[in-house]
């Protein structure tokens, strides 16, 4: 069910996307050729836990027999196209490309119903970028400007009345006419009340009945998330039962903004 949420809610979840694109601007600073993920996962938890928060993606589990997942952060190397756990023995090299991505519930008081937001709980955000180490290749420059592109242009077509079609189509039109692949069997997502709820939000146009094309009204909040491969959409899971990559081992870029369906249009809610 796709959800609306309330002025007073959206305000909760507005303050928590400031403070998680404040805490995504630090670790991407802190990327550099030899830096560890698990340096970048040590700054996401210390960081989220001084800010009253809770990392949604640690421990999270997708479905009752699903692996729980072990980090804060994702961050996805090189051909990796997302849910790498950023492990502490994983060192970033000059060339390589990163996709870091963070989920946070705020507020998060770690007692029950006591502070009064939907019985102790938070609200989550969610939000990724994608950034060259040292001096990367020509071909990965422009996938990450194409990626990040693809996201600016998506929002603008984020308004009451508009449908997940309208969004769907800035990203592959505007990614498949610069020469690249939209990834077709991972999507993005509602959120706020969790880590993932309805609607799918696909980033190319699909036809028939495999997602809604729903119709956006404002209140909504969604995570809007190009997944843009330099070669094939196709994709493989690797062993660890997490990590996705690219079927071909070719580059992968991915940004991902937290936005709010508003009466004008919509808001950015994790801008950095």
């Amino acid at each position: 069910m796709v959800t609306v949420k309330t002025d007073k809610e959206i305000r909760i979840i507005r303050e928590g996307g400031r403070i998680l694109a404040g805490i995504m601007k630090k670790i991407q600073d802190e990327i550099k050729p030899g830096v560890t993920t698990g340096r970048l996962e040590q700054m996401a938890c210390s960081l989220i836990k001084e800010a009253g928060g809770r990392p949604s993606f640690k421990g999270y589990k997708s479905g009752q027999d699903g692996v729980a997942f072990p980090t804060a952060l994702c961050a996805s190397i090189n051909d990796e196209v997302v849910h790498t756990p950023a492990l502490p023995s994983r060192r970033v090299n000059g060339g390589d490309i990163i996709g870091v991505d963070l989920g946070m519930e705020y507020p998060f008081s770690g007692k029950s119903a006591k502070s009064g937001f939907r019985g102790g709980r938070g609200y989550y955000t969610d939000m990724a970028v994608t950034v060259g180490v040292g001096k990367i290749s020509g071909e990965a420059k422009k996938l990450i400007k194409v990626t990040k592109k693809s996201l600016e242009l998506a929002i603008k077509r984020i308004r009451p009345g508009g449908t997940l079609n309208d969004v769907a189509e800035a990203v592959q039109s505007y990614v498949e006419a610069n020469g690249f692949s939209v990834v077709r069997d991972l999507v993005g997502h509602g959120v706020g009340y969790a880590v993932h709820e309805d609607p799918q939000i696909p980033n190319y146009v699909a036809r028939g009945r495999k997602f809604d094309n729903v119709v956006l009204k404002a209140g909504m909040v969604l995570a809007i998330e190009p997944m843009v491969n330099a070669g094939s959409h196709e994709i493989k899971s690797m062993p660890d039962g997490m990590t996705i990559k690219t079927a071909d081992g070719r580059l992968s870029a991915h940004f991902e903004h937290t936005i709010a369906v508003t009466e004008a249009g919509c808001e950015i809610i994790t801008k950095l």
